[in-house]
């Protein structure tokens, strides 16, 4: 395994965090989703090397970076919880998505999920989410829980520690014909 650098990990991840908020120009309330593999993180294969560490950082990281905009942070759990995703209570009831009953553990949810119950106010577990942008970091395929049209993200920084680091945006989908017109900025 890897030896990480807790600071640069957090800097280089403000930096990727910024560059999907820049690309996605999202406004007060928007969902912004967070997949994350911390043994990929470490240097490790996704699922098998969890660090606690590395998900505490990574969580409060994005939680200070999206706060102070009024974004709210979705972290989507492994397939051992049917990658069901941790919001806000409030986020959950307003945006009516269904609770589910399960609570992250280590090798079901993973680290990241259990970092975000331990700094959420009130975590709750949903289903489903529907994100209007989201941050992938070790392949652990944010798509399902993205807004249709998706739209890829190149982060300037393309790894975290070891980790594969992808995004997504999503923009509104583009009807009409020939003679239609299109605001460039959804």
């Amino acid at each position: 395994m890897m030896d990480i650098d807790i600071e640069k990990l957090k800097a280089d991840l403000n930096v990727i965090v910024q560059d999907v908020l820049d690309a996605a120009k999202l406004h007060k309330g928007d969902l912004f989703v967070l997949g994350c593999s911390t043994s990929e993180v470490v240097g490790g294969r996704i699922g098998k090397n969890s660090n606690l560490d590395v998900g505490e950082a990574i969580i409060q990281t994005i939680i200070a970076k999206l706060k102070p905009e009024g974004i709210h942070l979705a972290v989507q759990g492994c397939e051992h919880i049917n990658r069901s995703v941790v919001v806000e209570r409030e986020v959950a009831e307003k945006k009516g998505f269904e609770i589910v009953n399960v609570v992250p553990a280590l090798h079901a949810g993973g680290a990241g999920s259990i970092a975000a119950f331990k700094n959420f106010d009130d975590p709750v577990e949903v289903e489903h989410i529907v994100a209007q942008a989201g941050l992938d970091i070790g392949d652990t395929f944010i798509g399902m829980h993205v807004k249709f049209v998706q739209v890829p993200v190149r982060p300037s920084i393309k790894e975290l520690g070891g980790a594969h680091v992808t995004a997504l945006r999503s923009r509104a989908k583009y009807v009409g014909g020939p003679r239609a017109n299109y605001d460039p900025i959804k």
